[in-house]
């Protein structure tokens, strides 16, 4: 019989409801429950395409024994980490201050008033490698609450009180300058992989933020080294495991340092970022590889992501079955020479084992190889390659496909909107454009309400339950901004800015500081706050960038001081840890390079002088440049009043911080005044 979390919209919740393990959603009710019944919290967080969360779930919550002391002993509560970034965000900091470590799946023990006091992440079945059994930390937990009840109490507030000691080393609202910007570079500089590209050692994830970063700094400065370092490790992920060499889209991260075997699965936020990175390198560059990435994961999140009401699901698993009815990680994408000769033939094997690297050794596990795009010598016949890669990606397509988390995230909906507008407007693919516009309106539509407030998931058309955190309300107005200055139509403008009220009202303090959760939302035992990117732009850093625009946008001076004020933090952390403050780095190069603010306007929205000079302005490389797009009579966008046009023609004019260049009717002089 289903359990308590056959209810919920979470997939990854949905995966347990048939556990006989008898969960509660995380609620009041379950905590009200632990009270009445005098037992300890089991809280277990994951997410659906997290490996070792099916393994423990497999191992643990599927055995009716270890199900029944659970239930004897415990009030065991799912949590979808993506879905409760917010819970996620306060234990994971309890667990990586006690543990030193953290991670999925996280499981933490709690008193009924929701304090933990013990923790760890993948308990095995059995005692494993120095860890104990999840039956024995069961057992261990139950014992210690039931014997020494006033010791685990002290522990649980004593460690509640050191997390709200923690608090962010703001470092003062003023916004980073030329040095710390300067320092930060030449903190990445010291931690590049120049053999292999990308930063640190392994597991190494994809550095969208600082690529972003780096492709800006040498926009505003023409630091070459900044623009070797974005270009290269792009190149290199792109030919690497990491790159899908079929369907285009990335995997969440390489396993070693030369990106060759990655962790398979596939996340809406890596694939919106890198997408938009690849674009804005074609942009500075001009790169063929850059375009073609672009366009093929553009392509994959349309394709392999977009659901039937418009939006994107979240995540591919990393696992399938293997054709013998084991998940095997990574069967879906891997092949053997044996396999490439079944569907090619020898000849046309030979080429592809060359071409993708996969050799008789193999790559990856049990002799199977991950594609890879290695540099070779000679010419290759291109339509062949093309023929070849074309009858590998049907083929794998009849392979059974990784599982997909179909729920739909306000903040990575957000970033895709923000990717497949600008790659759509730069390679004149309407279709892109199109997609964008669809993800946009089923936000509007279904995740806001009538004051604007954001809820964070929907499936199936299906609004979740959870109330929207800093990151939903930033990078949905991120995409927002993003797609009005590609389709010209000033609604997005202004659902921006109704988002970013939000974000002034009720996620800033009176300092400038910016907190993830609404100051009007469920209080846990800290509210949490965390200014440093992780796989995706920190809720703040995020804020500070779509404060920015708007800004430019509007003029507003209440939404830039804010912006300002946010970027402290970069001041502070940026030359300490650049890789983890890479979209704040990002944000403030924009804000010494003014942003610029650019009005294109037109007799016609279809006058063929104004889309160039609107294509020559979304294609400027000025950091974090703002374009308004419309006609005379037109009143979408502050940028576009008392424009007029010039001699009856088309015209753009740029100004940045309260100064205005002579306004142009030729896109050389537009494009060489978006040039720093």
């Amino acid at each position: 019989m289903p359990n308590r979390l056959a209810h919920e919209t979470s997939p990854y919740l949905l995966q347990h409801a048939d556990n006989p393990v008898d969960w509660w959603p995380w609620s009041g009710e379950a905590f009200e429950e632990a009270r009445r019944s005098d037992k300890p919290v089991l809280l277990s967080v994951g997410y659906s395409s997290c490996h070792w969360c099916h393994v423990m779930a497999h191992e643990s919550f599927e055995d009716r024994t270890t199900a029944d002391y659970l239930n004897e002993h415990f009030v065991s509560i799912k949590v979808d980490r993506e879905e409760r970034p917010d819970v996620d965000a306060v234990y994971m900091e309890a667990v990586q201050a006690a543990t030193g470590q953290g991670g999925w799946p996280m499981t933490v023990f709690l008193t009924p008033e929701g304090e933990p006091f013990y923790f760890g992440t993948y308990f095995p079945p059995a005692p494993r490698h120095g860890m104990p059994s999840f039956r024995q930390v069961l057992e261990g937990v139950r014992q210690a609450w039931a014997t020494r009840r006033e010791e685990v109490t002290e522990v649980a507030e004593k460690i509640v009180r050191e997390l709200a000691g923690r608090e962010v080393n703001f470092g003062g609202t003023e916004a980073p300058g030329e040095q710390e910007l300067a320092q930060a570079l030449l903190g990445l500089t010291r931690e590049y992989d120049p053999q292999r590209g990308g930063f640190g050692g392994a597991p190494k994830f994809p550095p969208s933020m600082v690529i972003e970063f780096l492709l800006r700094h040498h926009a505003r400065t023409g630091a070459e080294g900044a623009l070797q370092m974005a270009r290269d490790t792009c190149e290199r992920m792109a030919r690497g495991g990491l790159y899908d060499q079929l369907g285009g889209g990335f995997a969440r991260y390489s396993v070693d340092r030369d990106w060759v075997v990655p962790h398979f699965e596939k996340m809406l936020y890596d694939n919106a970022l890198l997408c938009r990175v690849y674009a804005h390198l074609w942009r500075a560059t001009g790169s063929d590889l850059a375009r073609r990435v672009a366009l093929e994961t553009a392509d994959f999140m349309v394709r392999e992501l977009r659901t039937a009401e418009g939006g994107f699901a979240s995540a591919l698993d990393a696992d399938s079955d293997d054709g013998t009815g084991r998940h095997v990680e990574g069967a879906y994408y891997v092949w053997t020479p044996a396999e490439l000769r079944e569907v090619l033939g020898e000849e046309d094997a030979e080429l592809a084992a060359r071409y993708f690297g996969v050799t008789e050794e193999g790559t990856f596990e049990q002799g199977a190889s991950v594609l890879q795009l290695p540099q070779l010598e000679g010419v290759l016949d291109a339509q062949q390659v093309a023929s070849v890669r074309s009858r590998l990606f049907e083929r794998r397509s009849r392979r059974p496909a990784p599982g997909r988390d179909d729920k739909i995230v306000a903040a990575w909906n957000g970033l895709a909107i923000a990717a497949l507008a600008e790659t759509g407007a730069y390679f004149d693919r309407p279709d892109l454009v199109e997609a964008a516009v669809g993800a946009a309106d089923l936000l509007v539509r279904l995740h806001m309400d009538e004051h604007a407030g954001l809820s964070r998931t929907s499936k199936d058309g299906r609004v979740g339950p959870n109330a929207g955190v800093l990151e939903d309300y930033a990078d949905v107005a991120e995409g927002f901004l993003a797609l009005g200055s590609v389709t010209g139509e000033g609604v997005w403008l202004d659902f921006a800015g109704l988002l970013l009220d939000h974000v002034l009202n009720r996620f800033t303090d009176d300092s400038g500081a910016l907190y993830d959760t609404a100051a009007d939302a469920e209080q846990l035992i800290r509210r949490p706050q965390d200014p440093t990117d992780n796989a995706a732009p920190s809720g703040w850093t995020a804020a500070a960038g779509a404060l920015l625009s708007h800004a430019a946008h509007t003029g507003s001076q209440s939404h830039r001081v804010a912006a300002e004020k946010a970027l402290g933090v970069v001041r502070a952390l940026g030359p300490r840890v650049p890789r983890f403050i890479g979209w704040g780095l990002a944000v403030a190069e924009a804000l010494l390079d003014g942003p610029r603010e650019v009005a294109v306007i037109g007799p016609s929205l279809d006058d063929a002088s104004a889309r160039a000079l609107r294509r020559t302005a979304l294609l400027g490389t000025a950091p974090g440049a703002v374009v308004a797009y419309g006609t005379t009579d037109s009143d979408e966008f502050p940028l576009l009043e008392g424009r007029p046009l010039v001699g009856g023609a088309a015209a753009a004019y740029v100004c940045r911080n309260f100064t205005c260049d002579t306004p142009t009717t030729d896109p050389e002089r537009l494009r060489a005044a978006l040039t720093s």
